[in-house]
């Protein structure tokens, strides 16, 4: 299974080192948020790696939503219950990090899920600074370029074709709901097999700490990023 590298212990109660979710984040979502970084004391597993445990682990469906909850942290381990419409991701404590809602057809073609994951991975890990950028300055604000804090709170999608490896997710609509210092992007996106559109689906993020647009401060923050990445693509191909 090709997420056997990011993941430890068992099927029962999986962990997720630092080191595991940093390289899932760099890798394969190409997510340069520095809280993966496995060195961070702040460190959180990306909220994309548990999505992509939850289908890998028990299947895909027609019409799914993700909506998180809480943040995890580096090796510990998450018991998952499941039945016909939900997944349960909690943690040692039983705190629910993550609820899922499924209906529909169903399939575990291992193939078809691989192909999801990248494609919707690869498209979230960019949200910062390819979508999200735009999306502040048409609306003249920012996050805090300090302390930048965006949360991953939902996605969902829905698919009108199981038997079909998708080769395509592409953005086709995005906003952005200001209410004091808080705003609620949100991204619309298709996906597509052979080029014919075969599902879309939505992703909400949570920005905090909203002012004014500085955009000597935007760019700043924007440059930093791009300098985090080049560091990690530096010392791979080293």
């Amino acid at each position: 299974m090709f997420l056997d590298p990011y993941l430890s212990g068992d099927a029962d109660a999986p962990r997720i080192s630092a080191a595991q979710g940093n390289a899932f984040a760099k890798d394969i979502a190409g997510d340069f948020n520095p809280i993966h970084d496995a060195d961070n004391p702040r460190f959180c597993v990306p909220g994309d790696l548990l999505f992509a445990l939850v289908l890998t682990q028990f299947g895909l469906s027609s019409r799914m939503e993700f909506h998180f909850s809480g943040m995890v942290g580096a090796d510990v381990p998450q018991r998952i219950d499941s039945s016909d419409e939900q997944v349960l991701v909690r943690d040692e404590s039983g705190k629910t990090c993550l609820t899922v809602t499924r209906a529909g057809a169903s399939t575990r073609d291992p193939d078809l899920i691989e192909s999801l994951v990248r494609r919707y991975v690869a498209f979230s890990g960019h949200n910062f600074p390819h979508f999200l950028v735009p999306l502040m300055q048409r609306h003249g604000v920012m996050i805090n370029t300090e302390r930048p804090l965006v949360i991953y709170e939902r996605m969902a999608f829905e698919l009108s074709s199981l038997d079909r490896p998708l080769d395509g997710l592409e953005l086709v609509d995005s906003t952005l709901d200001v209410a004091g210092r808080r705003g609620d992007a949100r991204l619309r996106f298709d996906l597509t097999s052979n080029s014919e559109r075969i599902g879309e689906g939505t992703k909400k993020l949570v920005l905090s700490s909203l002012r004014p647009l500085d955009q000597a401060a935007l760019d700043g923050l924007v440059a930093r990023y791009h300098g985090w990445a080049a560091a990690h693509r530096g010392k791979a191909g080293g």
